[in-house]
């Protein structure tokens, strides 16, 4: 059964420098509302740099509300034993980097594999980051988002005093995670058929198969 903590998220998160805040399992729940998007390809590909920088003299530039070249991301998951599933997290930052125009994008993964989330904070930094922004791989929120990222995050920044972060909230309900839902279903359906070569996810691993079926030998 979902927990409630996966129907609903926090209203706001704050900026926070180097300790976590101590109030944040205090705060104030809202259902979450999904907003309507537009659907389709060109929603997909509206998404670009020049939504969340401008350019001046040649450069990016902080506008509010946005990402700008002071800004690091960091994108982080579970973390898994399975070397496979860790690359894949390196492939989906490369692909975010790239859509995103963002100039300061890294992995980090939770725990079981490396980098960390201090890793990850670190070069953010080193690349010129005054500002971090963890974004969770995650679907919905539970004790991972509201507790064990805030606190690796926190010690994370110790190190590095004057600089800002901010954790935001998981995937969630998006709107265009239903496509991604219907696409990943369409294209196992292929493969089923022959139609469609194993995904990155299960390649190798021939698990895309259909189960339980009993073969009828006529006679």
């Amino acid at each position: 059964m979902m927990s409630i903590e996966s129907l609903f998220i926090p209203q706001t998160l704050p900026l926070k420098s180097s300790s976590v805040d101590r109030t944040a399992r205090k705060s104030t729940w809202a259902s979450l509302k999904s907003p309507k998007f537009q659907r389709g390809p060109s929603r997909i590909r509206s998404f670009s740099a020049k939504s969340s920088l401008g350019f001046e003299n040649g450069g990016f530039k902080q506008v509010p509300n946005g990402v700008g070249e002071k800004d690091g991301v960091i994108i982080v998951d579970h973390g898994s034993r399975r070397k496979e599933s860790n690359l894949m997290l390196n492939e989906f930052v490369a692909l975010f980097r790239e859509k995103s125009g963002y100039p300061i994008v890294e992995p980090a993964h939770m725990e079981l594999a490396e980098p960390s989330i201090k890793d990850a904070f670190g070069l953010c930094v080193q690349r010129g980051a005054n500002r971090v922004i963890v974004s969770p791989f995650f679907l919905f929120p539970g004790r991972h988002w509201y507790q064990d990222i805030p606190l690796l995050t926190a010690d994370a920044a110790k190190d590095h005093p004057g600089v800002s972060y901010i954790i935001t909230a998981p995937l969630g309900l998006h709107e265009l995670l239903v496509d991604v839902m219907n696409d990943r279903i369409k294209h196992c359906l292929s493969h089923v058929a022959g139609d469609a070569d194993e995904c990155a996810a299960c390649a190798g691993t021939s698990k895309c198969k259909l189960y339980g079926l009993v073969d009828v030998i006529k006679t």
